[in-house]
């Protein structure tokens, strides 16, 4: 029998996707945002409100990137997270990670994360930003045949319940076919 619980934020799991972008004096903005989902095969959507400094640059500077962090860096990914830039100016030379800048959007590439969606700001709807994915690029070694395996990136889910990180890993299935099984 369920039992009826605390409501909470969201739906478990969710991706710890890290959004950055420029601030006026060009050094690198970066926060954490586990709202965040595909929103058409090359848009995303970020759950995000204008309060955070990171949406005052993406509208600024008309782009941002959405890097999918992973188990290696889940101290700086929390950090990013729990540091707001709008009260600490140096807040990504403190995490000790690197940059890159795109050569398709005005926005950072962060080098440690191996996945990274380059995005277009098109617009923010009621829900948040909502941005083009104009490239995604990815480190050879989280690939497989061309493609991101998920076992090789070591992507980390947030679970809004205990407010945990949980490495997603384990392929347990096959999509579009598995249920072929019951279909008769």
């Amino acid at each position: 029998m369920k039992k009826s619980i605390k409501t909470t934020e969201a739906i478990f799991p969710m991706p710890v996707l890290m959004v950055a972008t420029y601030n006026d004096d060009g050094s690198v903005d970066v926060m954490n945002a586990a709202w965040g989902t595909m929103l058409e095969r090359n848009e995303v959507l970020l759950n995000l409100t204008e309060t955070h400094k990171t949406v005052k640059n993406i509208k600024k500077r008309k782009s941002f990137t959405v890097s999918i962090a992973d188990a290696k860096h889940v101290v700086e990914a929390d950090y990013f997270g729990v540091v707001s830039a709008n009260n600490t100016a140096d807040k990504f030379e403190k995490s000790g990670l690197s940059a890159t800048k795109s050569k398709l959007v005005d926005a950072p590439i962060i080098n440690e994360f191996p996945v990274c969606l380059e995005c277009e700001f098109i617009e923010i709807e009621n829900c948040g930003v909502v941005g083009k994915v104009v490239n995604v690029s990815a480190e050879e070694s989280v690939l497989t045949k061309g493609q991101v395996d998920v076992e090789k990136l070591e992507a980390i889910a947030f679970d809004p319940y205990t407010h945990g990180y949980y490495q997603v890993s384990k392929r347990v299935g096959n999509a579009f076919k598995d249920g072929l099984k019951l279909k008769k």
